[in-house]
């Protein structure tokens, strides 16, 4: 770690040394600090600041698992401007799984060490409340041992629809079925404007905050998100990691923050240039050092590409996401990255950026790590690790 006087004289040298002196002592940046932070272009010494944050917080593990995606349906009523992966049933390319399905696609990876699952999907109204109960029942049938990932606030709105009931009992049935916790998509951006122009048929700012309270009230962690580099201004990213902030100050239920990298194929906003790769660094940085109670930054390599994901690590990120396998929702959207790697090679990448492997689970318990500290008593070194 760079010693505090190091970076405090290089931060003071690109005009901010005010907030460097808040980063030192622990003290919560403002709003006023995060727009400052988005206006500066001293991008490696962002950098520098959420580093430090980030090796106080984490030293140098970073987090992996094993895990898996199943989009279990692309059928979709919310329009979003940004969205490549909607369609409506009997488009070309339309499908929705059955449990069966949903099964299968577990069955076909039990010969891998999988501990996580994470379905996320469209919306569509005519899906039946049994459905989304059936989908979880049929991959803890599959794989008993799995956690189960699933809906975001968007679909978790949809399925208390089709359940007519209150949230909080829609959220006991599926905690029955088999869901373990959920995932942070759907967010986007909180600011009313921009749901108005991009997505203004899915839930609001409002609503998603709600809706995550909820989760986080029914005893179930989260992750959370931002979508960045399309419409938005930089005030209202900052409200937006603000406002993810002073939930987290309420409930403490989110896990990880997930900046997530707006891609511009084959959707409405495809005159959008998108995020630069310094652009997505500093948005994990900014994270890192706005978000001061949220315990991990993620940098999801299957948006950002493995060798942004690994100078991540050095931007405030501890954390690479899992081995992935059949991502659809991003690479309809033009993601060029692979669809599934081996944990090997996650590993190396990861030593490979100059930190410690650790294999999580989905709640971050240790499954195993490089670090023979931290390797749980009996669980042997993978082969190749």
């Amino acid at each position: 770690m760079t010693t505090s006087a190091a970076l405090l004289t290089r931060a003071n040298d690109a005009g901010l040394g005010a907030i460097a002196d808040k980063v030192l002592a622990r003290e919560r940046l403002s709003r006023d600090d995060g727009v400052t932070l988005y206006r500066s272009d001293a991008h490696h010494v962002i950098g520098e600041l959420a580093n430090w944050v980030r090796e106080r917080m984490h030293g140098d593990l970073a987090y992996f698992n094993v895990n898996q995606h199943i989009n279990y349906t692309n059928y979709c009523n919310k329009f979003c401007e940004f969205c490549s992966f909607d369609r409506l049933p009997g488009q070309d390319g339309a499908y929705m799984f059955t449990p069966e399905q949903v099964a299968q696609k577990i069955t076909e990876q039990l010969g891998e060490p999988v501990t996580e699952v994470h379905m996320v999907a469209g919306v569509w109204p005519k899906i039946p409340y049994e459905y989304y109960l059936d989908i979880l029942r049929a991959a803890k049938r599959a794989r008993p041992d799995i956690h189960v990932k699933a809906f975001t606030m968007v679909e978790l709105e949809q399925i208390q629809r089709a359940a007519k009931k209150p949230i909080a009992d829609v959220l006991e049935d599926l905690k029955q079925a088999g869901l373990g916790s959920c995932p942070g998509g759907g967010a986007e951006i909180f600011a009313e404007r921009v749901h108005q122009k991009g997505f203004r048929l899915k839930i609001n700012g409002d609503e998603w905050l709600d809706l995550a309270r909820e989760v986080h009230r029914a005893d179930l962690h989260s992750n959370c998100t931002m979508l960045h580099g399309h419409i938005e201004t930089i005030e209202e990213r900052v409200d937006h990691l603000d406002r993810l902030r002073t939930l987290q100050d309420e409930t403490g239920g989110f896990q990880t923050y997930i900046p997530l990298s707006f891609h511009p194929e084959n959707n409405e906003w495809s005159h959008l240039p998108g995020p630069s790769a310094l652009e997505e660094l500093r948005e994990i940085a900014v994270g890192r050092l706005m978000l001061d109670n949220i315990p991990h930054i993620k940098a999801y390599w299957i948006m950002l590409s493995i060798p942004i994901a690994q100078l991540a690590l050095g931007y405030g990120a501890d954390d690479v996401d899992g081995t992935v396998v059949e991502e659809k929702i991003y690479h309809d959207a033009g993601a060029t990255t692979p669809q599934h790697v081996q944990r090997e090679e996650l590993v190396r990448w990861i030593r490979d950026a100059g930190r410690i492997p650790v294999e999580r689970d989905t709640l971050y318990n240790v499954v195993w790590s490089a670090d023979a500290e931290l390797a749980p008593v009996g669980h042997a070194a993978p082969v190749n690790a």
